[in-house]
């Protein structure tokens, strides 16, 4: 297992879709163990690969306080999102020092590949659903800061950016 680089903002690679995922192979399988090795290292909760420049289809989550419980996504769509909402502060190492608080459906059901290549639905929720979404968003080019306002997005990435000097 290796731990990759976190591509920094605004790489155009964090603004773009990732690819679909059509089968589990030993390379996909690779990759996983590579993005919970980096996930683990920052410590994070979460993990798409487009985060470190892998442009597939392909999360990991384990918001698990013992560790080592990471569920490996390929092509994850969420199928249902609860009403209630779940506020939770968020970040991600590909724009560090900043964070904001982001409110999420509190519990959402997935569809997505697991390790075996089965299609399977799962309910996440607390922390597992917002990292979940999370990561979907990092699948589809998207960051959290987007859901902030305009005003917001642009103090955040200031801010960020002022830290990286």
């Amino acid at each position: 297992m290796t731990i990759r680089p976190f591509l920094k903002w605004p790489d155009k690679r964090l603004k773009t879709a990732a690819e679909p995922v059509e089968e589990i192979t030993d390379e996909i399988r690779t990759i996983w163990n590579d993005m919970i090795e980096s996930m683990d290292a920052m410590p994070g909760v979460g993990l798409g690969a487009p985060q470190i420049g892998v442009m597939k289809r392909l999360a990991v989550v384990d918001c698990s306080d013992e560790r080592g419980q990471a569920v490996r996504m390929a092509n994850p769509e969420i199928l249902h999102a609860s009403v209630q909402l779940r506020m939770h502060e968020e970040a991600s190492p590909n724009l560090p020092g900043v964070s904001a608080p982001i409110d999420r459906p509190r519990a959402v059901t997935v569809r997505f590949m697991d390790v075996d290549g089965e299609t399977v639905e799962r309910d996440f929720v607390g922390l597992w659903a917002t990292s979940v979404q999370h990561q979907i968003d990092h699948l589809n080019g998207k960051m959290y800061f987007d859901k902030l306002s305009k005003v917001k997005r642009d103090r955040l990435i200031k801010r960020a950016q002022k830290l990286a000097r």
